[in-house]
């Protein structure tokens, strides 16, 4: 490699694409930057998706390793590498696959064992130029020990109990409640059209049920890494090694020491003098020591540089509130009394932002009759303010699901739980414009109380350069850069009462804004008649009784003849509405 060659690693499978840029800086690999990206499963995503994603990564690069889950064969290799050579056309690329990443991260040019387990698992090792891998077969056939594995025998677990006892375990009721299901009928349809990741994301109520005593989800754990262990052990009786570094890599490792000291008790007894060890570093960096072609004297460095960040703690709403300093000494009616007077702030924040609420609600309003839709754009609790708005447009306006849509940094996973990382990919943002299908008679909506979510502004920025009409909602208006969207609309709610929390004050004042645009569009549109719902879905009974006592009001006629009028016009109210308007 001659003079400082930037590098680019990229390692993708069922849970992220994690990639990392490199420099070449004496005998070290200096990182320069870094981040995460949606999945990258080669056999899971379409040529298409790959290369959406790819186009979120540096492109001014020497040098580039693509290795991703599924890309075990000759032909994917070559597959994967024209891909590739779209993207970078001048770099010097190599590809393969998340196994091969995995094991120079975890162990450069030495012998050893390396234990992956994500939503997939696989186990590869290495003595000299002898390779040997055990599992990493797809989540159809494989992948036992990996988090769709535990998932799967979860869900198998709890319709067991239920068909053998009849009963209602805790297990349960967290897995619907993780789910936002509310029985075991909902489950197994959700389960039916869930994909492997979706179905890999519960993992972590899994190691919560174990972690908390329920010796019964503890099984389901052990039975995992014991299959791992029996790999493990393959592995090394094929390499004839007696004594194996075995290098644990991937989330289930991370996230919690249950799964990692079940494994090293399995492997115990049957390899007692295997060193096991976690990884230390991630499979990307493995990526860009492959496509550097290093010699074995070069080495990783060892602690990362600082990157420049934004000063979040200068916003706003990380400031600490001087009415709220005592909290923990307050009794609950003064607790109550503060939250109320607090309320004050969001309805001053909602007057000043008056003139620019009426302008966003023009905009949508006019991409919507020219046949446009609207984006929300959000991550944690502003993604779940955006998604639960748009949810609401249905049943109240009568109007499309595809009309009005909400984009969180996560996915639905982020709606009943965080998802560590998210919101910090101005790429993943990007991605998801180019995944919904934005255009620019769209209308996109960025959500972020701090104003500077990565995701939120890689979703802007990439609608903006379609020609979409863009508007920014924020409770920390500062230091932003010029021209992020068309319209920028202040909520300057002040400090939350518990520092930090935008899910209060700026919560608040956000759903409200969210309120008054969307029901300001719908009006636009004729969705009402006077302050009346007409083009509602009649779907339940609830909804049957609403229509039912708004035509007897509208025709003065009794209950049973609305409602006689609206069965035989099948439940349409606005067709009824229209004739008593005649």
């Amino acid at each position: 490699m001659n003079g400082r060659e930037k590098i680019l690693g990229v390692e993708g499978g069922g849970t992220k694409t994690g990639w990392v840029l490199v420099e070449r800086d004496d005998k070290e690999l200096r990182i320069l930057d870094q981040g995460k990206l949606p999945p990258s499963n080669f056999r899971l995503e379409t040529h298409d998706r790959l290369r959406a994603i790819f186009r979120e990564l540096p492109r001014e690069i020497d040098r580039t390793g693509i290795f991703l889950a599924g890309c075990g064969t000759s032909e994917d290799r070559q597959s994967l590498l024209r891909l590739c050579a779209e993207i970078w056309p001048k770099a010097k690329i190599v590809t393969g696959s998340d196994r091969e990443s995995g094991l120079a991260a975890a162990l450069e040019h030495s012998d050893g064992i390396v234990v992956s387990a994500g939503s997939g698992s696989s186990v590869t090792g290495r003595r000299g130029d002898k390779i040997e891998n055990a599992g990493g077969w797809g989540h159809i056939l494989g992948d036992t020990g990996g988090g769709y594995f535990l998932s799967i025998q979860a869900l198998r677990f709890i319709l067991r109990e239920y068909d053998s006892h009849h009963g209602e375990m805790q297990f349960t009721a967290k897995i619907l409640h993780a789910l936002s299901l509310n029985n075991l009928d909902e489950l197994v349809r959700w389960a039916q059209t869930a994909d492997k990741m979706e179905i890999a994301m519960l993992t972590p109520v899994i190691f919560e049920a174990a972690a908390s005593g329920d010796a019964r989800v503890m099984e389901i754990i052990e039975k995992g890494a014991q299959v791992l262990s029996e790999y493990t052990e393959a592995v090394a009786s094929g390499l004839h090694l007696l004594a194996p570094k075995v290098m644990l890599l991937g989330g289930l490792f991370q996230r919690d020491s249950i799964y990692t000291h079940a494994f090293r008790r399995r492997l115990k007894k049957n390899l007692p003098d295997a060193r096991v060890a976690s990884a230390e570093r991630g499979s990307e960096l493995g990526a860009a020591w492959l496509a550097a072609e290093i010699s074995d004297h070069v080495t990783f460095q060892s602690k990362l540089p600082e990157n420049e960040i934004d000063n979040l703690a200068a916003a706003l709403t990380e400031q600490r509130n001087p009415r709220s300093e005592n909290l923990e000494k307050l009794n609950p009616r003064e607790l109550v009394e503060l939250f109320v007077e607090e309320e004050r702030f969001v309805q001053d924040a909602l007057r000043g932002a008056i003139v620019d609420l009426a302008r966003a609600i023009e905009i949508v309003s006019a991409s919507l009759r020219n046949g446009g839709r609207l984006f929300y754009v959000g991550a944690g609790s502003s993604g779940r303010i955006g998604v639960l708005d748009a949810s609401e447009i249905p049943p109240t306006f009568g109007a499309s699901p595809e009309l009005v849509q909400g984009l969180i940094a996560g996915g639905a996973a982020a709606i009943h739980r965080s998802v560590e990382g998210a919101e910090d990919e101005k790429g993943a943002g990007a991605v998801a414009i180019d995944q919904r299908g934005v255009k620019g008679v769209d209308v996109v909506i960025g959500i972020t109380a701090s104003g500077r979510t990565p995701y939120v502004l890689g979703a802007l920025a990439r609608a903006k350069s379609i020609n979409a009409k863009t508007v920014l909602l924020t409770c920390n208006p500062a230091n932003l850069q010029t021209g992020i969207a068309d319209l920028v609309i202040n909520l300057a709610v002040g400090p939350e009462i518990v520092t930090g929390s935008t899910r209060l004050k700026a919560g608040t004042a956000t759903k409200i804004a969210l309120n008054i645009i969307s029901t300001g569009a719908m009006v636009g549109l004729g969705k009402v008649y006077g302050n009346l719902m007409i083009d509602l879905h009649a779907s339940n009974s609830k909804l049957r009784d609403r229509a039912t006592r708004l035509v007897a009001q509208l025709s003065e006629s009794d209950y049973d003849s609305a409602r006689q009028q609206l069965e035989a016009n099948n439940w349409n109210l606005r067709t009824v509405v229209a004739k008593i308007g005649k």
